[in-house]
């Protein structure tokens, strides 16, 4: 990581940092305890340090995505080598997160707290993001939580200049070796499991949103400082709550006895599939893991299963969850039980005719009284369906309602617990 940052900016950051060092190492190595103390001079497992970069970045509201995708790329999680000394680069950059030209951070706490060395580039990186509402692009509309509005300031993490334009100034073509791609990838390899088809959408970008010159080492002029985005972006899959609704992103995904790829399979799931997060997302269990996703507690809709499912294969669901109903509970509207495939209410203004109706064929049954009320149940094109065949016109001599989609959505869980 290269950055440079102004006298003031950087007095700030080290002020900041070290007024909460102590505090932060605490609260760090608290919410790993499962994997016990840090040795000194030598790298915690996979896990362990799985779980310090998810909680660094949760504690300064960055998506753990971003940050463990620009760790991969610094130095694949690493703060010391085989012999237990700290890695440095050929150009300075130090540990696990690569702290390079940072001469008011302790650099001898960077070369031997890993803590300290996490917390230090977890801030720098949080700092970036900062800029995007001066003199880093952003897309509109978007928040922290949103990992591609992260481009930016990873981007910024190693140094705007013109090696990591986003694209190359005499062809346009993307510049897949630019060092905020990279950690994209990482982070679309190492989160989302690439291979499953989850790609993370991509700027609009054309040559003439920056400036520069190829061949000086003059930061990029941003020309551009807000872009719209046409396709879906990615919110960070490690805010879901107990009680959340989620999708499942993928086909053939399986629902695990345990947050392990080797544990039972409970189900296979569909795409799309609905389910309810069930508590805290734990780490693998698996000691040789190298998977840096998280395994949610998750439950099927109709509370039949239950079990976990890896974070790259959930996002936020549209759907109502079903966990505040029981089996035989019943759901009213207006006073009166609404039954499963009920989609409205009729009211009868003035006496109409209700026919049955078999295919073209439309047959008189008899007249429906003013003021009697029918449960509604299909469409079709000018009519309403009252159940079992039976039609009434769509017209002034009768009033339809529907229900709000949360009480229907009720009535659908109810029915599929059976």
């Amino acid at each position: 990581m290269k950055i440079l940052l102004s006298a003031g900016l950087l007095v700030l950051l080290t002020l900041g940092l070290g007024h909460g060092n102590v505090s932060a190492q605490t609260v760090l190595s608290s919410k790993c305890l499962q994997y016990g103390e840090i040795k000194p001079n030598e790298n915690p497992s996979f896990q362990q340090i799985n779980c310090l970069l998810t909680n660094a970045a949760l504690d300064a509201n960055i998506p753990p995505e971003v940050v463990k995708a620009v760790a991969t790329q610094e130095n694949s999680w690493r703060q010391f080598n085989a012999n237990g000394e700290p890695i440095i680069s050929n150009d300075g950059g130090i540990g696990l997160m690569q702290i390079t030209n940072q001469p008011n951070y302790d650099q001898e706490k960077l070369k031997t707290d890993l803590y300290y060395n996490i917390e230090t580039g977890v801030k720098i990186l949080s700092n970036m993001y900062d800029r995007t509402a001066t003199d880093l692009p952003h897309i509109k509309g978007a928040g922290r939580d949103v990992i591609e509005n992260w481009y930016f300031p990873v981007m910024a993490y190693n140094g705007t200049k013109p090696v990591n334009s986003p694209l190359y100034q005499q062809t346009g073509e993307r510049n897949t070796n630019a060092y905020q791609e990279k950690v994209f990838s990482n982070i679309e390899q190492g989160s989302f499991l690439h291979d499953m088809g989850t790609v993370l959408a991509q700027f609009p970008f054309s040559t003439s949103d920056f400036q520069y010159d190829s061949n000086s080492d003059n930061n990029i002029v941003f020309l551009k400082k807000e872009y719209i985005f046409s396709g879906k972006t990615h919110k960070s899959a490690y805010s879901f709550q107990k009680g959340n609704m989620v999708a499942v992103t993928q086909n053939d995904v399986r629902l695990r006895s345990k947050p392990s790829a080797s544990s039972t399979i409970v189900k296979h799931l569909a795409k799309n599939t609905d389910l309810i997060i069930n508590g805290n997302f734990t780490y693998d269990q698996s000691s040789t893991s190298q998977n840096q996703f998280v395994w949610y507690p998750v439950m099927t809709n109709d509370k039949k299963f239950v079990g976990y499912i890896p974070s790259a294969y959930i996002t936020a669901s549209t759907a109502t969850s079903c966990l505040p109903y029981s089996i035989n509970q019943k759901i009213y509207w207006n006073g009166v039980e609404l039954r499963s495939g009920q989609i409205g209410r009729l009211t009868v203004l003035q006496n109409t005719a209700l026919y049955k109706v078999n295919g073209t064929k439309k047959t008189f049954v008899r007249t429906l009284k003013k003021g009697e009320f029918y449960r509604i149940y299909a469409l079709k094109p000018g009519m309403l369906s009252v159940g079992g065949g039976y039609y009434v016109d769509r017209n002034t001599k009768v009033k339809y309602e529907t229900p709000s989609k949360v009480i229907l959505d009720a009535v659908k869980c109810i029915a599929s617990f059976k």
